[in-house]
């Protein structure tokens, strides 16, 4: 250990990786959220961010299942993320890894949680271990994009 870091009031490097924590509350039971999720079908009619459009989904959310997800931008540029669901409980909490097919190398961690609110859904989004800062940046806007058609879809 360096001097440096060895006298007191001086901070240690840190070696965390930036996360993202969005909270939302739904209009809609946790199971109507989750299901929102886990569907494959239903994930086409929401998920992609801002003007993207969803081109091809496909899930098995069970723990070792995988899920894939492919959106298209307005230039046509086509946006592939995968990845291998960790943990699955119906209704409550889903836990995923989640990588671009353009840089798997920079996989991530996402986990979802869906807490009953009397008639309602307390939803926590934790997207953990990005690779940068601008990386979690833009996830912020799409994930904050791609939760507002969610609540759409889950409250209509």
């Amino acid at each position: 250990m360096s001097d440096t870091l060895a006298k007191p009031g001086l901070a240690k490097p840190s070696l965390a990786k930036p996360s993202l924590t969005i909270k939302r509350r739904f209009k809609a039971a946790p199971a109507k959220v989750y299901d929102a999720w886990t569907d494959p079908e239903k994930v086409m009619r929401w998920m992609a961010p801002g003007d993207n459009k969803m081109l091809h989904t496909e899930g098995d959310a069970r723990t070792g299942g995988k899920f894939r997800w492919i959106m298209q931008a307005p230039d046509g540029e086509k946006h592939d993320v995968s990845g291998v669901y960790r943990e699955v409980v119906p209704n409550e909490k889903l836990v995923f890894t989640w990588a671009w097919i353009s840089t798997p190398e920079r996989e991530s961690l996402v986990t979802l949680t869906f807490q009953s609110d009397g008639d309602g859904t307390l939803f926590t989004l934790l997207h953990e271990q990005f690779f940068d800062e601008a990386a979690r940046d833009s996830h912020n806007g799409g994930w904050t994009s791609a939760i507002d058609k969610l609540a759409a879809f889950v409250e209509a």
